[in-house]
């Protein structure tokens, strides 16, 4: 488990968890997108609850602060597997 605090606009790389992962959001506005999806904007209290092995990127809003609590289940399959980075037009995608 962490807290993860992320600068307005930043964000992680692409990256799977092959146990899933829970995210609590405790400030700011941020962004959560699962590949061949469109990106969700979340808000203070928003819970994402992350499915084994899916391939997902998240981070700040462009111009938020966000700060979300960072769960890993079932550890003993692994914690992260980092992929690519998220493109500035994948990120500026948000509708």
């Amino acid at each position: 488990m962490g807290n993860v605090v992320f600068e307005p606009g930043s964000r992680n790389n692409w990256h799977t968890h092959p146990g899933g992962q829970i995210l609590i959001v405790t400030h700011g506005v941020g962004y959560y997108q699962e590949e061949g999806k469109p990106i969700q904007l979340l808000n203070i209290g928003d819970v994402v609850s992350i499915l084994p092995d899916v391939k997902h990127w998240h981070g700040a809003s462009p111009d938020s602060e966000f700060t979300h609590i960072a769960i890993s289940t079932n550890t003993q399959k692994g914690i992260v597997d980092w992929l690519e980075r998220v493109t500035d037009e994948q990120y500026n995608s948000f509708k």
